[in-house]
């Protein structure tokens, strides 16, 4: 591990209730960050919450624990495509050192042909405009030695049938990462790019066809597997921890963009 570990760290994780986002929660916490938590259901959040508290109870996470003991976890029930509500989020937090954003909904998967244009947009307003929405909040609180972590997708680099709409947001917020990082500098500006992570995410999909999608993708796939959210989590605290990155997108798929 780097000798930049985030241990007391104050790390805000908007979308961390669930996939992703709680396995970059719980690697931070298991490195004694203090963490606060953001999504929109109350119910998720404080069962993330309690599940957090284990970890520092235990002292387990995903990678090599510092100290805990001091650690701190807090959780709020947010609506990420607001605006005005992630603003009072932030005004509530205070100051931070980094701000992650994983928030996602199930994925929009359609045709072209087929593609609801209005189920597109509103797909928009949480993953591009409420990262953006939450960029802005967070900035004025955010310490000048910090960071911010986006989230994209391998879509944007190795698309498949029915997911131009994901494609699409993928793509537009890698070009963000690359702008902010300019704009807010020194404040890092960073993003992980997931392939296929057996995640929340693919819940619209019925469980046999997704679990065919996952062995197919799997047999594909130079590693041989799926991910999962503490494969992905892992490269967010590599970027909090990395002082000397910015402006960058990291592949994280099994080597799917590549095959």
């Amino acid at each position: 591990m780097s000798q930049h570990t985030l241990n007391g760290k104050r790390i805000v994780i908007l979308g961390g209730s669930a996939g992703i986002g709680l396995g970059v929660a719980r690697a931070a916490v298991a490195e004694g960050a203090h963490v606060i938590i953001a999504s929109h259901d109350r119910k998720r959040v404080d069962a993330a919450v309690a599940r957090l508290r284990d970890v520092t109870s235990t002292g387990t996470g995903t990678g090599t624990s510092t100290s805990t003991s001091t650690s701190t976890i807090a959780g709020h029930a947010v609506d990420l495509r607001s605006a005005e509500a992630i603003r009072e989020l932030f005004t509530t937090i205070g100051a931070l050192d980094h701000l992650v954003f994983t928030a996602g909904e199930e994925l929009l998967l359609s045709s072209l042909a087929e593609l609801d244009l209005v189920a597109a947009r509103r797909f928009f307003e949480l993953r591009y405009w409420g990262a953006l929405a939450a960029v802005q909040a967070a900035r004025p609180h955010l310490a000048r030695e910090g960071s911010i972590v986006l989230t994209s997708g391998a879509a944007s680099r190795r698309p498949h049938p029915g997911f131009v709409i994901g494609a699409s947001i993928c793509a537009a917020m890698e070009a963000a990462t690359r702008a902010l990082a300019i704009e807010l500098a020194p404040i890092r500006v960073n993003i992980v790019t997931p392939g296929f992570v057996d995640t929340e995410l693919w819940a619209n999909i019925p469980a046999e066809p997704r679990a065919e999608m996952f062995r197919t993708a799997a047999a594909k796939l130079p590693v041989g597997r799926i991910g999962t959210p503490d494969d992905i989590a892992e490269h967010y605290l590599g970027f909090m921890r990395g002082r000397y990155v910015t402006g960058q997108a990291l592949v994280v798929d099994g080597g799917g963009v590549l095959v």
